[in-house]
């Protein structure tokens, strides 16, 4: 997430943590777990929710082209035991044309 550039005013960052562990559980939550469980095959219950939003968010170098955008999220979900991350982009994908990045080895997903 590091080449996003919010430096110029353009984009916006927004986070939102769901504790589900003695609570009801909003419908994004029951979505976060049915994703969880369709991907990974097994059972899983969330604890805890955390979906962060990148909107609009400019390429690193945003001097260059601001109206280059994009939207995307990430949801770390646990249940105390285990731990995941989904990984949202906007549809069809990151749209920043990469080949005007500093550095061409880009890649989508995390370490």
């Amino acid at each position: 997430w590091d080449n996003a550039d919010f430096s110029r005013g353009v984009g916006t960052t927004y986070y939102q943590e769901f504790s589900t562990l003695n609570t009801a559980k909003p419908p994004f939550v029951r979505d976060v777990e049915a994703k969880v469980r369709r991907y990974m095959r097994s059972s899983y219950s969330a604890a805890w929710t955390l979906k962060i939003t990148w909107e609009k968010a400019p390429v690193h170098a945003a001097w260059t082209d601001t109206r280059k955008t994009i939207t995307y999220q990430a949801v770390l979900t646990t249940d105390g035991f285990r731990s995941y991350i989904l990984m949202l982009y906007q549809d069809r994908g990151m749209q920043w044309d990469y080949t005007r990045l500093a550095a061409t080895n880009v890649l989508i997903g995390y370490t």
